[in-house]
C-alpha cells in the first residue's frame, strides 16, 4: 500500500527535508510540495490526496486554517494530516482537526517514521474495515524497522526479544539465525512496543512475554537466551510473574 502525500512549508529546508524523508519511506508516495497553502488548497481541489504533511505558521493563509477547510468538508476522501511545526501551543487545536500527529521542529527521521507508521496504520484499518472490530490496543501486529537502507516490515509475534547493541538494537526473530540491526534506541523500541507483550527487564533488554520458556533466580529463558532481570526492573517482572502464575 502506497499512501499519497504532499508536503506544504514555506521554509525551503524544512520543506526539503520533509520531501526528502518522504522518499527514504518505502510505503509513501510523494505527490507535490508547495510553499503556501493557498497552492496546496488549490491542488487538493483537484487531486486525490491521503496524507499533508503540513507546517502550521505560514503567511496569508496558516496552515491551521487549511486544516480546518478540509475538516469542514467532511467527506470519507478528505486528506488526514500531520503537522509540523516549531511550536507545541498548537497540539490541541491539533487534535480539533482530527490530524494523526504533530512532529515538533526540528524532528528526526526516527520520529517522522513513527508518525508514518501511525498514518500507514490507520490507512490500512480504513481499506480494511475488518480490522476496526479489533481492540484498539491491540489492532497493530506489526512495526517497521530501519535496516541499512530500507524499511523492514516486522511481525510482533516473531520477536522474541531486543538487544542493546551500540548506537542500535538487535532485533532476534523466531526461526531466523541472525537478528535484524536497526539503528534506533531501546527507548524507542520501547515505547513503540506494546506493553501488554513486551517487557524491559534490563537496560540492554526488552522481551517478548509470550516466548518465555522459563525462569529461575531472575533468568529467563528464551530459546538458546538467557537474559538477566535487573535490579532496577525485578519489580515490575516480578508483579507479572505473579499475576502470570496466578
Amino acid at each position: 500500500m502506497k499512501i499519497k502525500c504532499i508536503a506544504v512549508d514555506d521554509e525551503p529546508l524544512a520543506l526539503e527535508l520533509v520531501a526528502k524523508f518522504i522518499d527514504q519511506t518505502s510505503f509513501l508516495s510523494l505527490e507535490e510540495k508547495f510553499d503556501n497553502a493557498i497552492q496546496a488548497l488549490g491542488y487538493l481541489n483537484q487531486h486525490d490526496v491521503d496524507l499533508v504533511f503540513l507546517d502550521i505558521q505560514m503567511p496569508d493563509l496558516s496552515g491551521m486554517e487549511l486544516a480546518r477547510i478540509l475538516d469542514g468538508k467532511n467527506s470519507v476522501k478528505k486528506p488526514r494530516i500531520i503537522f509540523t511545526t516549531a511550536y507545541n501551543q498548537f497540539a490541541i487545536e491539533g487534535y480539533k482537526v482530527d490530524a494523526l500527529d504533530y512532529l515538533l521542529k526540528p524532528f528526526s527521521y526516527e520520529e517522522f517514521l513513527k508518525a508514518s507508521t501511525k498514518a500507514y496504520q490507520f490507512f490500512e484499518n480504513f481499506r480494511n474495515p475488518n480490522n476496526e472490530k479489533k481492540d484498539p490496543e491491540n489492532q497493530n501486529d506489526y512495526i517497521f524497522l530501519k535496516v541499512e537502507y530500507q524499511l523492514v516490515k516486522v511481525m510482533l509475534k516473531d520477536i522474541t526479544h531486543v538487544e542493546a547493541y551500540k548506537d542500535y538494537v538487535k532485533v532476534h526473530l523466531l526461526d531466523k539465525p541472525n537478528p535484524l540491526l536497526s539503528l534506533t534506541s531501546m527507548k524507542n523500541m520501547e515505547e513503540i512496543l506494546p506493553k501488554d507483550k513486551f517487557m524491559r527487564i534490563h537496560r540492554s533488554f526488552i522481551i517478548n512475554l509470550e516466548h518465555i520458556d522459563s525462569v529461575s533466580r531472575n533468568v529467563v529463558k528464551i530459546g538458546n537466551h538467557q537474559i538477566a532481570v535487573s535490579e532496577n526492573y525485578k519489580e515490575v517482572f516480578l508483579e507479572f510473574m505473579n499475576k502470570w502464575m496466578g
